[in-house]
């Protein structure tokens, strides 16, 4: 089984030690994508893309997973997993995604929804980032992102407090990468390498392999009714009901049943 999140700019530290379990009944392999977590770094930031990163997926599961692997794509996973499994699918066996996204609107549509929980539940926050915003300052410079770091808990998480859950490890964020793959501006208007993503909307029918979908009731950024947009075709929905953005953490052994039986649905689950 491949794992693949957080955010573009992310590592794989996120799924520590919420997927421990999984060792039992799989070969668990944590993707660092290039330029980020434990991966070596380019000498340009502008060769990390989008595609070269789908590039890079596909290039792992042929070295490590001959046979082909499930999926389990998270967040910002979930795009190049997509990309993955309609490229190439007899390398992957099953799909699955969780409080992930289908296309660049989607992305818009949920910095949208942060900043409506900000400007509602976090006034004080969101006066603050206007005053600056009015300075000239972009929402990636680090004084914005400290404002919008503060609503992570209220808009990520059913359960606030469970944001203490969330691992990291130094140089598990490559901090300089965000802006130049996101946009400079990305909490108001997407950019950089987010605008090439496809819309895999119209393309989810193709898709051969079993996929499902598991989504938060409580996330605040992608909303239920968003993630109602990917049951078409062969694509499964589920919600969890005491969860937001993070239910493999909120949710955990849920999840984990959740996973082990849709790859059993697929195969002898010997992923």
């Amino acid at each position: 089984m491949l794992l693949a999140g957080l955010g573009p700019a992310g590592s794989h530290a996120i799924f520590h030690p919420h997927f421990d379990d999984l060792h039992r009944d799989f070969r668990v392999i944590y993707v660092d994508l290039y330029g980020r977590g434990r991966s070596d770094r380019p000498v340009s930031l502008t060769d990390i893309t989008f595609a070269e990163d789908v590039l890079d997926v596909k290039a792992l599961i042929k070295q490590l997973c001959p046979d082909g692997a499930h999926l389990f794509g998270f967040s910002y996973g979930g795009l190049i997993s997509l990309q993955v499994t309609l490229d190439e699918p007899f390398s992957v066996r099953s799909l699955l995604l969780c409080n992930s996204l289908h296309s660049p609107q989607m992305w818009q549509k949920n910095h949208d929804n942060i900043n409506h929980v900000i400007r509602c539940q976090l006034p004080e926050v969101w006066a603050a980032i206007q005053r600056i915003r009015a300075q000239g300052e972009v929402s990636t410079s680090p004084e914005m992102q400290a404002l919008f770091g503060r609503a992570t808990a209220l808009v990520r998480f059913y359960n606030p407090e469970n944001a203490s859950r969330l691992l990291t490890e130094p140089g598990a964020r490559n901090t300089e990468l965000y802006p130049v793959f996101c946009g400079k501006d990305v909490d108001f208007d997407i950019g950089g390498q987010l605008l090439s993503i496809p819309d895999f909307r119209p393309r989810l029918k193709e898709i051969s392999v079993p996929v499902k979908v598991l989504a938060g009731r409580h996330d605040r950024a992608l909303y239920p009714d968003l993630q109602r947009e990917f049951e078409q075709g062969c694509v499964e929905l589920e919600f969890l009901e005491r969860s937001g953005s993070f239910s493999f953490i909120e949710e955990n052994e849920r999840v984990l049943s959740l996973l082990r039986a849709h790859c059993r649905r697929t195969s002898g689950c010997n992923g």
